[in-house]
């Protein structure tokens, strides 16, 4: 099987996929009947005809009707996440409300249970209590996994989408799980750049506490400060270089990266940070380099998804530009000539 073909068939699973999770009225629809079969189910067992059964006639009933109200949760739960995700305009919010739902369903559903297989309330609670410290002791890593989890949905030190670095993982949030964090791996071990590697890296969630978390979207400010090094000669015309780059960064970052700087010194005002003097964007600064040249910096605001492609598109444009006027701007190697 080559690989076009491969991949052919890996798009139609995840498509498949896509359409399974776009179909939750149908989740909807199919609780109800199982809903409604197992209460069915309950009212037949009173019959005399089933005394045949005996002792499990009991057993059965319970099971039933807490089968019942299990799916009655269910429904509920499903009609709260139809109206979340149609009310509610933030992804990621959306994402953690679904599963903080989704959570507090299952814990409703095992209590349910619980408590119509006992004969008092009494029983269920201290069955429950027994079993809930029973697995503490078994599963303490999962434990606090899901403490870590609502620690992540509570505290937002990431959300879903946000490009995060935790410890030695970086990478893009695609999921928040109950017990781990997956990311979509950029950089990595085979590439120098910030372009996405293909690779997933899963995590406890517990590592939030142990770790320090670099959050690259912080929804106030998603933007990081970049450089791009130019090396001339001593003999350049520092003056030329320093207005050329800066006037082509300008004309291809945009106008509106102006109104972000505005939104950065406001944000800085705010914090007990001293107030940084920002006179003029994008800055270009210098340096200079132990291998007898001068650096030239150019530094500017970027997305931090968008990084290596608005990189990649500065230089292109910025190195012919310099390259128009060999008098005033001379690089190392052509002052060793």
């Amino acid at each position: 099987m080559d690989i076009k073909t491969t991949n052919q068939i890996h798009k139609e699973d995840l498509k498949a996929k896509i359409i399974v999770k776009e179909k939750p009225h149908l989740w909807f629809t199919t609780y109800v009947i199982v809903a409604a079969v197992c209460l069915a189910v309950y009212f037949l067992l009173r019959f005399k005809a089933f005394t045949v059964l005996g002792s499990y006639r009991l057993l059965l009933q319970h099971l039933t009707l807490a089968g019942f109200f299990v799916f009655v949760v269910l429904m509920t739960t499903k009609g709260v996440e139809l109206l979340v995700v149609k009310k509610s305009p933030v992804k990621s919010a959306r994402y953690n409300l679904v599963r903080l739902i989704h959570l507090l369903s299952v814990v409703i559903a095992a209590f349910i249970i619980i408590s119509f297989l006992f004969e008092n309330w009494y029983t269920a609670a201290v069955s429950l209590g027994l079993i809930s410290l029973i697995l503490g002791f078994a599963l303490q890593t999962p434990i606090s996994s899901l403490i870590g989890w609502f620690y992540i949905i509570i505290r937002s030190p990431y959300r879903v989408g946000d490009r995060i670095q935790v410890g030695d993982f970086t990478g893009d949030v695609v999921e928040i799980n109950y017990l781990d964090t997956t990311l979509w791996e950029f950089g990595g071990s085979y590439q120098t750049n910030d372009l996405p590697s293909g690779r997933l890296i899963r995590f406890p969630n517990t590592l939030v506490f142990q770790e320090p978390v670099y959050n690259y979207s912080w929804e106030k400010f998603p933007y990081i400060w970049n450089e791009i090094p130019f090396h001339v000669a001593y003999e350049s015309d520092l003056k030329y270089v320093e207005e050329t780059i800066r006037a082509i960064a300008k004309e291809e970052l945009g106008a509106g990266m102006a109104e972000n700087i505005k939104m950065f010194k406001s944000i800085v005002e705010q914090t007990p940070v001293d107030e940084l003097e920002i006179k003029e964007y994008p800055f270009v600064s210098f340096r200079i380099n132990p291998n007898t040249w001068i650096e030239v910096l150019l530094i500017y605001l970027v997305e931090p998804k968008k990084a290596s492609a608005i990189r990649s598109r500065l230089i292109k444009v910025i190195l012919p530009a310099l390259l128009k006027e060999p008098d005033k701007v001379m690089f190392p190697k052509t002052n060793n000539r």
